[in-house]
């Protein structure tokens, strides 16, 4: 069963979703760390994911302070981030 750790950001998704490419696109050219749950190769993580958000819609982004974003936009997730103090 996968679970999210307290100190990493976590994201839920699917290579096939245009907003999880973007959001993956995103950490990746901050160099922001993360674990990526592809719920294709583990799709019982989706069921996580749904805990977390109580939506079906990915990805869902789980921040070290346990917050959350569901599908979110860039300025959304650089929001967050600046909050973090991750960039």
């Amino acid at each position: 069963m996968t679970s999210t750790a307290p100190d990493t950001i976590t994201m839920f998704g699917a290579d096939w979703c245009r907003d999880c490419i973007r959001t993956k696109k995103q950490f990746d050219d901050l160099g922001i760390e993360y674990t990526y749950v592809n719920l294709v190769d583990e799709p019982a993580a989706a069921d996580v994911a749904k805990e977390i958000s109580g939506r079906t819609n990915i990805p869902v982004v789980v921040y070290p302070d346990a917050t959350h974003h569901v599908e979110p936009s860039d300025d959304d997730v650089a929001t967050k981030l600046r909050e973090l103090s991750l960039i």
